[in-house]
This record gives structure tokens, C-alpha cells and sequence, in this order.
């Protein structure tokens, strides 16, 4: 189709991811401000001049490794099910929020470094993709209250609280590592947390009476 992007090939798309992921690990560790395309070329392995030809600023970098997080982010809320029953929706939702805090610290602490610096580079996508779909799901938790099947609070503080008790597990690791001690903070902290949070806010939503 004219006018349409040449496909890449094989070859180009590996570069590509092989960028994406050393940027992911400077990022991570660095910040925006503090990471350079010199710092994501050596980690790569590759020269200046070829990460260049793949992205041509670090800007561009950011923002393709952001809206892929934030698609992975969004993923488990999406999956929230207004046909199903709330509670083992709920459950699930934060079971999946917490394997992505053991499994993607690199991109939790990716997120959170862009929202300490005000967003500057993602606030439309907070603004219109991220509200678009909370709104929704705020919408099918007041449904659920509506019907007497959840106990009534705020959706939307709701939905804050899961964020900031699961992300937790990934952003301030090192901490719950060494506060738990070796005995109480090995992998079995992740499911102690899930079971912790799921009493915390399950109980907390069971329709009273």
C-alpha cells in the first residue's frame, strides 16, 4: 500500500528488541535525564551510529519502551470481567498485578521514575488510554455495588490501592527483602503478599449483612 511503512526484516527487528532491552536496563537504573544513547549502545553492544539508524533520538527509545509498558500494565485491568462474579474477579486482578511485580521490576521502576518527574513524556497516554480504561472498569465496580454484590466504596481509590499495595513488591524490593530477612524473603514473599492482600481488600469488599 502506498505511502504505508516498509516491513522490517528479521535481522532489523531483533536490533531493534536487542536496543529496547539494554535501554529498558540504563532506563531502569538511570532514569531518562540520567541515561545517554551512548550508555544504551554500549549495553547493547553495538556503535552509536548503528543504534541511530534503529532510533534516531533517545526520545524515541522512551517513548516506544513506555507504550509497550503501559500495554502490559494495562493488560490484567482489561481482563476484568463485568460478567463474573466480583470477588474472584477482584482475587484475580491482584494475583496478576503481583506476578508483574515479580516479574517486571525493570519496567515498574521504569514507570515510576517517569511519574516522580511529573510524566512529562507519557501524560497523554495517562490522560486518554490509561482514563479511558479505568473509567471503564470504575464504571463495572459501581455495577457490581450497585447490585449488592460488593460492598460500596470508591472504584477509582480502589483501584489506586491494588496499584500502589502490589507495585510495592517491585519497586521497593530491596527493602522488603531486607526487612523480611532470609528466613521470610525468598520467592515465597510474593505469595504471602497475595494472600495478605487478597484478605485485606476481599474482606473489606464482602456485601455487608
Amino acid at each position: 500500500m502506498e505511502g504505508s511503512a516498509p516491513r522490517r526484516t528479521r535481522i532489523q527487528q531483533e536490533k531493534r528488541e536487542l536496543i529496547l532491552e539494554a535501554a529498558l536496563e540504563v532506563f531502569s537504573a538511570n532514569g531518562f535525564r540520567g541515561s545517554t544513547i551512548d550508555q544504551i549502545a554500549e549495553a547493547a553492544g553495538m556503535s552509536k551510529p548503528n543504534l541511530l539508524y534503529y532510533f534516531r533520538r533517545k526520545e524515541d527509545i522512551h517513548e516506544t519502551l513506555m507504550q509497550r509498558l503501559l500495554d502490559t500494565w494495562l493488560a490484567p485491568l482489561r481482563e476484568l470481567d463485568d460478567t463474573g462474579d466480583p470477588l474472584t474477579e477482584l482475587r484475580s486482578y491482584i494475583r496478576r498485578k503481583l506476578e508483574m511485580a515479580r516479574d517486571f521490576p525493570r519496567e515498574s521502576r521504569l514507570f515510576a521514575n517517569e511519574i516522580l518527574q511529573g510524566a512529562p513524556r507519557i501524560k497523554p497516554m495517562l490522560e486518554g488510554e490509561l482514563k479511558t480504561l479505568v473509567d471503564e472498569k470504575a464504571a463495572v465496580i459501581k455495577g457490581w455495588m450497585r447490585a449488592g454484590k460488593i460492598a460500596r466504596t470508591d472504584p477509582w481509590h480502589l483501584i489506586f490501592s491494588i496499584w500502589a499495595t502490589t507495585q510495592h513488591y517491585a519497586d521497593f524490593d530491596v527493602q522488603v527483602r531486607a526487612v523480611l530477612g532470609a528466613d521470610r524473603g525468598g520467592d515465597g514473599r510474593f505469595e504471602d503478599a497475595a494472600r495478605f492482600l487478597e484478605q485485606l481488600f476481599l474482606d473489606g469488599l464482602k456485601p455487608k449483612g
